[in-house]
């Protein structure tokens, strides 16, 4: 039994890295009071995610979607669509990637600015002192 799971472990090692780091994200977020370190938290999370993602739309001997130019430059070799790579997952995971660097700096931008108006970013120092000043 041990055996078997060591064997599905070390199989599957990148899949099981990228649900460590995405636990590890998660219990960021949900576990620490500090706004910084759920914003972190948030960012790791993301990454595992798009990690996974593009290891999951990775494959061995496949070429590029674009067609090859034979000797005579005009038609290549005649592939399967089974040939090729499938551009659009790393295509969408670009594109998280640029809405995740957009979110992470817009937040932030709010942590400072919550920073300087309440002097912390403690989830419960902040909810006293939001209380205190409404």
């Amino acid at each position: 039994m041990v055996d078997a799971v060591f064997d599905f472990v070390i199989g599957h090692f990148n899949t099981v890295a990228y649900i460590i780091l995405m636990m590890i994200g998660f219990y960021a977020m949900t576990g620490k009071t500090n706004l910084v370190k759920k914003l972190v938290g948030l960012n790791i999370f993301q990454w595992s995610i798009i990690l996974f993602i593009v290891s999951l739309s990775a494959k061995r001997d496949a070429t590029i979607p674009i067609v090859l130019a034979g000797p005579d430059h005009v038609t290549g070799p005649v592939l399967d669509a089974a040939d090729y790579v499938n551009p659009l997952p790393h295509v969408l995971m670009l594109t998280a990637i640029v809405v995740g660097v957009a979110i992470t700096g817009v937040a932030l931008a709010l942590l400072l600015r919550i920073h300087r108006q309440y002097g912390t970013l403690e989830e419960d120092e902040l909810r006293d002192r939001v209380r205190a000043s409404g």
